[in-house]
């Protein structure tokens, strides 16, 4: 038998000018960054909230910047949008006397610190400044609150809808629906690998009643025991996930990750070798929280540490149960549970603690 790392390399596939993603029927990503720049600068940018009312005057100027992250992922044609982002936009109030004289033009911005899709049924927190902070100032300032506010987040959950209809990869998708490829094309390429798992995905999914399994395997450069170490400890935790983590190191005991999105408990630990844990998310409909019984479901997670030569460590990941909808109605859970594992945690230890592959 081979060593870890070895074979022959005619069961090895290699990359191939003619491997192509077909219909992009396994992962599609598009970049929306820039595409969200200007979405949301068309819906934004140069409108007037107020126009004499009780002498005032105020319009939106145009979004000083858009910084962040998006995107969209398709996966087997179902959207996976992405993103987190800030926005700065510019505005101006006037106000004027009974005889139209202009008394006061002061400049002013919106703050929007955080639109993500992890909040996208919800609001985003707004900060309305007025440059002049005197008595008309301030006047300019509640008005906009009071009549620009609603225009502003109305705007903001056009601009969630449209990513959540798949952003610009949207008309990329309408194209493959109208213009599907050649006959000539499916038997070869299309109905062998695509017909038969839909049909057994169908009775798993009638079977699950509304829940899957996730299965991801990955390497890293490191001992195992140093790995087990990094997952069960709460500083290192908080170290590459920048985020607020408490985690108990004894059978039975609780854990809470990611500022208490997910709360758990530890089923079973073997150090530098096994990780078994109960996991619930906080956008999980009331009840679940993943493994049997059927009335109350937990989701399993299963962490099998495997270390085939020294300083190899393999990790295989089993999260059971994960319910295919939250609470919101949101059909995206389990794609983003999967990418939540990989993007936030595995990739941030390899960034963060230097373990590559």
């Amino acid at each position: 038998m081979a060593k870890y790392g070895e074979g022959d390399k005619r069961w090895i596939v290699e990359d191939r000018p003619d491997g192509a993603n077909v219909h992009n029927w396994h992962w599609a990503e598009t970049d929306c960054l820039e595409w969200s720049r200007n979405l949301l600068s068309k819906l934004l940018s140069d409108h007037t909230i107020l126009s004499g009312e009780g002498n005032l005057f105020i319009k939106t100027k145009k979004i000083e910047k858009v910084e962040g992250e998006a995107y969209v992922n398709v996966r087997k044609g179902k959207i996976i949008p992405g993103y987190e982002l800030s926005v700065l936009l510019n505005w101006q109030g006037e106000v004027k006397d009974d005889e139209g004289k202009s008394l006061l033009i002061a400049d002013g911005v919106v703050e929007i610190p955080y639109i993500s899709d992890e909040n996208a049924d919800e609001d985003p927190d707004l900060r309305v400044i007025v440059k002049d902070e005197g008595p008309i100032g301030r006047r300019l300032k509640d008005a906009f609150l009071a009549k620009g506010k609603g225009f502003v987040l109305e705007q903001v959950r056009a601009y969630v809808d449209a990513m959540a209809k798949g952003g610009p990869a949207k008309d990329e998708l309408e194209v493959k629906k109208v213009n599907p490829k050649p006959a000539v094309a499916a038997p070869v390429v299309a109905q062998p690998p695509v017909a038969a798992p839909v049909k057994k995905e169908e009775k798993k999914e009638k079977k699950k009643e509304g829940f899957k399994t996730i299965k991801l395997t990955e390497k890293f450069s490191c001992r195992a025991k140093d790995l087990f170490e990094i997952l069960m400890d709460d500083n290192r935790w908080k170290g590459f996930t920048q985020s607020n983590a408490r985690i108990s190191k004894e059978v039975g005991g609780e854990i809470s990750i990611f500022d208490g999105a997910v709360t758990g408990t530890n089923m079973e630990l073997q150090e530098g070798k096994l990780i078994v844990q109960k996991w619930r998310f906080g956008s999980w409909p009331d009840g679940l929280h993943s493994t049997a019984p059927q009335l109350d479901r937990k989701s399993q997670v299963r962490l099998v540490l495997e270390e085939p030569e020294p300083g190899v460590t393999v990790v295989k990941l089993t999260q059971t149960d994960v319910p295919e909808e939250d609470r919101y109605g949101n059909s995206t859970v389990v794609e983003n549970t999967e990418r939540g594992w990989r993007d936030l945690i595995f990739h941030k230890i390899r960034a963060v603690f230097g373990f590559g592959v």
